[in-house]
Parts: C-alpha cells; sequence; structure tokens
C-alpha cells in the first residue's frame, strides 16, 4: 500500500469536516470503549494474564531466531513449506509465484494487514489474477476501493447506507437488483456472493495472529466462517504472517488470546479460532493439498535491536485505537498507511521513512491511555515521543518549529522569566477575551481554533496561586 502519510495535516482536515465520516466514527467509539470496559471487569486476573502474556511476548523476541527455526522446522515435518522475506517486494513476489505454479487465476482472502503492508492485492492484479476479499469489511472496502480504516473493523468508515448503496452498484450486474436498507440483509446478499468465489479459487491466503513454534501451527482469530472456507477449500493455502507473531507453545498461545479479543471486540473469545497445522492428511475429508508460509520482516529485524522493540509486542487488537482521542477524531484514513492512530504513528514512520510519517508523531495529546487500555503495555507515547527526538535530531522538521523549540526550551530553563511571561499572557488572554472567556480564532491556535473554541484562563498562574497558599500558611502558623 503506497503512504499518503506525508498528506497528514491535508488528510486531517478532510476528515474534520466529513459529516457522514464523523458520525460512523462517534457510534463505533462508543461501541468499542464500552464492550472492552466489561469485559476486563469481568475478568479479575485480566492484569495478571497481561504480565504473563508481557513475559512471553519479551522471551520470544529475545529469542526470535530460535523460535523462528523451530517453527519452520514443525511447518516442514508436517508437511508445508515457510518461505523467508526480508521486504514486501520479496514477500509478494514468492506469493505470486507460489499461485502461478498451480496456475491460479482466482484467490480468495482472509484479513491480513501484513497482506496490505506489502501490498498484496496489486502484486496478484499486476499479475493477472483475481484477488476475492471474503472478510466483510474487507470485501467492502474492495469494492469501494479504499484501504481499510481500522486493522480489525476496516469498514468502520461506512454507514450502513454507503454499504447498501455500494452493494446495489456492484451487485446488480449480477441479478440483485433489490435496494438494501436491513443490516441482516446486506450480510446475506454479500454470502450469496461470496459463497461461489470459495468454491471456485485456486489458492486461499490468510493472515495468522499467532505462530506456535512448538507445533509450526497458525493461529487465526475470526468472527466471520470466511477464514476457515478460505483455507480449506483451495488447493493451496498461503500464510502471510510478520516474523514476531511466533511464540513458544500453546499454552502461551492460549494467554494471548484471553486478552486479545477482549481488547479487541470485549469478547472472551471470538466466533472462530482456527489452528491450521499443515497441509490435508490422508485421512483428512477436507484442506489444502499444499500449506505455505510467507514469513515477513520489513525492518522489524532493526527494529529488535533498537529503542522501538517494545513495538514488537503488538498483537493488533486495536484497543490503541479504540481509546485515542485523535483517530477517534479522523479516523482511519488520515494517517495515510496501513496502520492509524497510536501504533501507526509508531509503526508507519519506521516502515514507510521517517520523514515520510513525520507529522504523525506529533499527532498525540500524550494523554497515556493507548498504554493503559494496550493488552501488552506497550509505552507507545515513550515510542512516540522518541520519534520527535529523532525527527529534531535529523532537522526533518520546519526550521520554525525548531526556532520555537529552543526558545521554548531557553525561557523553561529560566523559571523566573518563565513565570514573568507567564504571567503576564495569562493576564493578557484573559482581558482580551472579556466576558465571553473564549477565543473562537487566535494567532498561532488556528489547528485547534477551527474545530473548538480556545478558553481563556482564569485567574493567576499556578506558581502565583502556590506562593499565595504558602504566605497564607506562613502567617497562620
Amino acid at each position: 500500500m503506497e503512504s499518503t502519510a506525508h498528506n497528514f495535516l491535508r488528510n486531517t482536515h478532510k476528515a474534520l469536516n466529513d459529516r457522514g465520516l464523523q458520525s460512523a466514527l462517534k457510534n463505533a467509539r462508543r461501541g468499542f470503549v464500552d464492550k472492552r470496559r466489561n469485559a476486563v471487569d469481568a475478568l479479575p486476573e485480566f492484569e495478571a494474564l497481561r504480565q504473563t502474556a508481557i513475559d512471553i511476548k519479551s522471551h520470544s523476541l529475545l529469542n526470535l531466531d530460535q523460535y523462528l527455526i523451530q517453527f519452520e522446522q514443525q511447518v516442514q515435518a508436517s508437511g508445508g513449506q515457510v518461505h523467508w522475506a526480508e521486504t514486501p517486494t520479496q514477500a509478494t513476489q514468492i506469493v505470486t509465484d507460489l499461485c502461478r505454479s498451480v496456475n491460479a487465476e482466482k484467490i480468495t482472502k482472509g484479513k491480513t494487514m501484513v497482506g496490505e503492508e506489502i501490498g498484496l492485492n496489486d502484486a496478484l492484479i499486476e499479475s493477472g489474477m483475481q484477488p476475492v476479499e471474503t472478510d466483510l469489511g474487507e470485501y467492502i472496502i474492495q469494492l469501494a476501493e479504499e484501504p481499510p480504516s481500522h486493522i480489525i473493523a476496516p469498514a468502520v468508515h461506512k454507514s450502513r447506507q454507503q454499504i447498501a448503496d455500494l452493494f446495489h452498484e456492484h451487485h446488480a450486474p449480477l441479478g440483485f437488483k433489490q435496494p438494501l436498507e436491513d443490516p441482516q440483509a446486506i450480510v446475506n446478499e454479500a454470502r450469496t456472493i461470496l459463497r461461489n468465489e470459495y468454491v471456485t479459487a485456486d489458492v486461499g491466503i490468510t493472515g495468522a495472529n499467532l505462530l506456535i513454534a512448538e507445533t509450526g501451527s497458525t493461529v487465526l482469530v475470526t468472527n466471520e466462517g470466511n477464514g476457515d472456507l478460505t483455507a480449506s477449500l483451495p488447493r493451496m493455502h498461503i500464510v502471510v504472517a510478520s516474523i514476531e507473531k511466533v511464540v513458544p507453545t500453546m499454552e502461551d498461545a492460549a494467554v494471548i488470546l484471553r486478552l486479545l479479543a477482549r481488547s479487541a471486540t470485549g469478547q472472551e473469545i471470538t466466533a472462530y479460532t482456527t489452528f491450521f497445522t499443515g497441509p490435508r492428511r490422508e485421512a483428512d475429508l477436507d484442506g489444502p493439498e499444499q500449506f505455505h508460509v510467507v514469513l515477513v520482516d520489513n525492518h522489524r529485524s532493526e527494529m529488535l535491536g533498537n529503542q522501538y522493540r517494545d513495538m514488537l509486542r503488538c498483537i493488533h487488537c486495536g484497543a490503541c485505537l479504540n481509546h485515542c482521542p485523535i483517530y477517534s477524531a479522523i479516523g482511519g484514513h488520515a494517517y495515510g498507511w496501513v496502520y492509524p492512530g497510536p501504533m501507526g504513528a509508531v509503526l508507519t514512520p519506521l516502515m514507510a521513512g521517517l520523514k515520510e510519517g513525520s507529522h504523525l508523531p506529533q499527532a498525540s495529546t500524550f494523554c497515556g491511555r493507548c498504554e493503559e487500555v494496550c493488552p501488552l503495555s506497550i509505552p507507545l507515547p515513550g515510542l512516540l515521543r522518541e520519534h520527535r527526538f529523532q525527527i529534531h535530531a535529523q532537522k526533518i522538521s520546519t526550521s520554525q518549529s525548531r526556532w520555537a523549540l529552543a526558545l521554548w526550551a531557553f525561557v523553561a530553563r529560566h523559571p523566573n522569566l518563565y513565570r514573568w511571561l507567564t504571567r503576564i499572557g495569562i493576564g493578557l488572554l484573559s482581558r482580551i477575551a472579556g466576558k465571553h472567556k473564549k477565543f473562537r480564532r487566535l494567532p498561532f491556535a488556528s489547528a485547534w481554533t477551527n474545530q473548538r473554541d480556545f478558553p481563556a484562563p482564569q485567574g493567576p498562574t499556578f506558581m502565583s496561586s502556590i506562593r499565595s497558599a504558602n504566605a497564607k500558611s506562613d502567617k497562620d502558623s
């Protein structure tokens, strides 16, 4: 997927003025947040599980080479094959070559964010093949020719009417002439359309939520039956996964699975949690003839050895997106690449380039909600702050912002000057605001006042209040 993260400011303005998007984001935000809170509250051992999961992932990353080799050996022992891809180009080449080896024309796909990351659909189409997204959300955005706006709910930005209109436009030539309104009718029509795709596909491609070293199994977590059908019906099943997904044992996977659904959708467990281990065996009634796993690096090895290592603990639950005030205001497309929200603000500069993603780490209030709700306690604000340090150090930021920061640093290092300036500034702003006690427009604060009023400061400065309180205490004593 081509990045437009460099257009973040323009994307943001467009998103903030899109009434349909704002309505969809408001509805989605309430559902995700409430369901997660209820699920976590109902599990007394959640914090203990969280710490265990952190230990598991930290241990796995410390011994990543060992567990990846063990995983490959177990996949081979079960009759499958592992392929290694350092770059997106290598990954798409491997997948297209595998598809060509069985003369594939139609390919069904389950939702895979790594597939989006490497631009898999475009590569398949360029090779003359027809990828068909089977996850309902992914199917919707494929019809709309849009990228996903959320890592677990790709079409969360679409209203019911927009989806119904898309279906009518694309399905009418197939004989489905009746406009739809009821959500169940929309789902049933998609199911009817996709049913034939499953049985006529030559290859099925899925992602993986986890890789298990001791068994060579891949774990797929979904709320739709499309993942199992995509993996089981075609002659070849290809799993596209990133290298940090590996964990040592089945027990380790079980711990993470108990956190994943609760953090993502507020469920105890998703409707389908499937373990795939190799191709169809002689006694099996179904399953693919060939089983391949493509392991994608794409800068993750670099992250393993630098200050961003903790980001590799991410299990892609989406909790940081759902609780982020920035994501909740602008949605996923504004971030301009595969991964939106706080996780995307960390990953995009690492994978697409710091210059390309330089706006994203700035789009944070550092409120800390992302780290608080992350099931693996990834220090996302700290990682975003590190990006800001690097942007400044490499002089990627504008000269105006560097001068402003230098001026701020000078004032902050001189407490008396700082207190004098803040006292004057607060008093001046309070007088200008007058009885309205707010600003609809304010120089140097247009990014704030474009969307909401700026409250005028009231009363004395904090330091003045402290001094007054201390003086009163001394007098009383």
